[in-house]
């Protein structure tokens, strides 16, 4: 008799009490379809998600346990291991304090260790900020950097996805006029790599097509516009290639980005931040993903930051975190089916 295979347990954490990581947690699982795809669990403070609840007026039981095989795991009814115990109420709040600061990363380092454990199968991460992070005294600036230091990840890429463009950064948050000293051939090479690996093993794609942006107008023309394409980009795509890698380029960005979101390529790995944030925005404002390559854990997150200026008004649009729960299923379920060679 075939094993019927179990829904994969999705952490997802609670992201900064004061910002809108609460109220979209509550609006997302109470769609009664994200429990057909998955088994969530929510990795914060019921106290605070009880303000939620509150605040919209949802029907919801809280669960709150302590280990994750106490989970019901059925809609209706919220699964929450108690993380923290705020005793505020962050409705009232309109800035992050060390106290809920401290919480929110102590979050995230539980939603690791679950996953490391292999207690969850994927992680998915509300919002937070660099000066959340800064209250708790912590050295790091946000989730891709806490993740990669307790994974011990050293070469990992933000992918942003959707299910019409795909967009992975070479170089992420530095100044523009910093962008061509930062980029290398290797750099590229390595993120060519992860967004080959992670489009097989975790969206199930068999031979995934890459594109690479170029980085300057017409992707340089033969250096009239610039050389990068010459002596990094075109070199870096070159030794894709003799990996068997499946990829084009350097393309001009004016066009490569209709090319994709027209299914001729599957993602495209960009040179700098607002090359692939601006196209994939404008296709994927409310239902955009934010996923880590590289790292030996599934992580998404949503597309957005903590929204203080709308947080705890019952207004925020929880799409981009419905969306986010989604995708981290999916990529433990084609992660176990390559596991299992299935």
């Amino acid at each position: 008799m075939k094993q019927i295979q179990q829904p994969p347990i999705i952490g997802i954490t609670m992201g900064d009490p004061v910002g809108i990581g609460p109220e979209i947690l509550v609006k997302a699982l109470n769609t009664p379809g994200i429990y057909m795809l998955c088994h969530p669990v929510i990795i914060g403070d019921a106290r605070v998600i009880q303000q939620a609840l509150s605040l919209l007026k949802f029907d919801l039981a809280i669960n709150v346990i302590n280990h994750i095989e106490e989970g019901k795991f059925k809609y209706g009814t919220l699964d929450i291991l108690n993380v923290s115990n705020l005793d505020i109420r962050c409705s009232t709040l309109s800035v992050p304090t060390v106290q809920t600061g401290v919480a929110m990363q102590d979050y995230i380092i539980k939603g690791i260790d679950l996953s490391l454990q292999n207690k969850i199968d994927a992680l998915a991460t509300c919002p937070i900020t660099k000066t959340a992070m800064r209250l708790a005294q912590s050295k790091f600036h946000g989730h891709t950097e806490l993740l990669a230091h307790n994974t011990g990840t050293h070469e990992y890429a933000m992918m942003l996805s959707g299910d019409k463009l795909k967009v992975v950064l070479v170089t992420i948050h530095i100044p523009l006029a910093k962008v061509p000293k930062a980029l290398s051939i290797d750099k590229i090479v390595k993120k060519i790599r992860l967004t080959h690996s992670s489009l097989k093993e975790r969206f199930g794609i068999s031979d995934p097509k890459i594109a690479v942006a170029g980085l300057n107008p017409h992707s340089g023309e033969a250096s009239m516009f610039g050389n990068e394409e010459e002596n990094i980009i075109i070199p870096a795509v070159a030794l894709a290639k003799k990996e068997k890698i499946n990829v084009q380029g350097p393309l001009p960005p004016d066009t490569v980005f209709y090319q994709a979101v027209n299914k001729k390529y599957d993602a495209v790995v960009c040179m700098y931040h607002d090359q692939g944030l601006i196209p994939f925005k404008l296709v994927h404002f409310k239902d955009g993903v934010n996923t880590t390559l590289g790292l030996p854990i599934i992580r998404t997150s949503v597309d957005h930051g903590t929204a203080y200026d709308i947080a705890w008004k019952g207004i925020a649009d929880h799409t981009s975190l419905e969306e986010s729960i989604k995708m981290a299923a999916l990529q433990a379920i084609n992660q176990k089916r390559n596991i299992n060679g299935s």
